[in-house]
């Protein structure tokens, strides 16, 4: 009797005491607002969700409402980052809500850069997977689509010191007999063309089948965003104190051309031509 007297002596001193009350108010506040999974950030940037993590259908009043996706917006860059600085998020929240712009998870143009660590010859070696979603029979599926792993490059990269090494234009005529020549040299890199790019994923899918690389860990998780007509944008999780936190934009460009989008999704698939 005394125990459960006690219990609810304590209940009722939790509830009632109006510290502890607004420590629980903060701390659901708080859950409200942390952007806790990636299609979360969907529905918050689209306005498919109140505040308390409650879905929003087309029927609803406030579905896609653009004050609520005003608010929400604002909540869901990284406020730690001075690097984005507060003109570039209004023009592109401006641009968004005017048009207005929605993600679309279906409608490509986004993908994941996945870093993990596998081992090879008994070292930990890091590979990043890109992975897209590709429409499989009535759904879709994450694939694969590029990798870029470091311990591949030294075997590409130009020789660009030697001088004299390359196939004769007239080797042709002599059954191009002189590829004897080429392939015993260590930098039969040379002698491809110059716009020649390394494709790691085929040398990562030939390790694998062949049992030399093996996977141990997924270690970071990262989305690009090039969905939004003239800009790109960078999801990434964040697991810290306060409100701000969960995933948010963690890097945001203004693409003035398809030039300056080109280049700037060459760089972020390491490719350096």
């Amino acid at each position: 009797m005394r125990s459960i007297f006690l219990s609810g002596f304590i209940i009722l001193f939790l509830v009632s005491h109006p510290l502890l009350a607004q420590l629980a108010a903060d701390d659901e506040s708080k859950l409200y607002a942390e952007t806790k999974q990636v299609n979360q950030f969907f529905r918050r940037f689209n306005g498919e969700e109140n505040e308390k993590g409650d879905r929003y259908y087309p029927k609803d009043k406030l579905y896609r409402n653009e004050k609520l996706r005003r608010k929400y917006i604002g909540m869901l860059f990284d406020a730690d980052n001075r690097g984005i600085s507060n003109d570039l998020k209004v023009q592109f929240a401006k641009e968004v809500l005017e048009k207005p712009v929605l993600l679309d998870f279906h409608g490509g143009n986004w993908y994941s850069e996945v870093h993990t660590t596998f081992t090879m010859n008994g070292k930990n070696q890091t590979v990043i997977l890109f992975m897209e979603l590709e429409k499989d029979h009535l759904g879709s599926k994450w694939v694969i689509s590029k990798v870029h792993a470091g311990m591949f490059d030294p075997y590409f990269q130009r020789d660009t010191l030697r001088v004299g090494k390359f196939i004769h234009p007239l080797s042709h005529e002599l059954d191009f007999m002189n590829l004897r020549k080429a392939f015993a040299n260590d930098s039969v890199s040379q002698f491809t063309v110059k716009r020649f790019v390394p494709d790691h994923l085929s040398l990562f899918l030939y390790e694998i089948k062949k049992g030399n690389l093996k996977f141990k860990t997924v270690e970071e998780v990262k989305f690009h965003f090039f969905q939004v007509s003239g800009w790109y944008f960078e999801l990434s999780e964040f697991n810290r104190p306060g409100y701000n936190t969960g995933w948010l934009i963690s890097n945001l460009v203004k693409l003035n051309n398809d030039t300056e989008k080109n280049l700037l999704r060459k760089f972020l698939y390491y490719e350096r031509k």
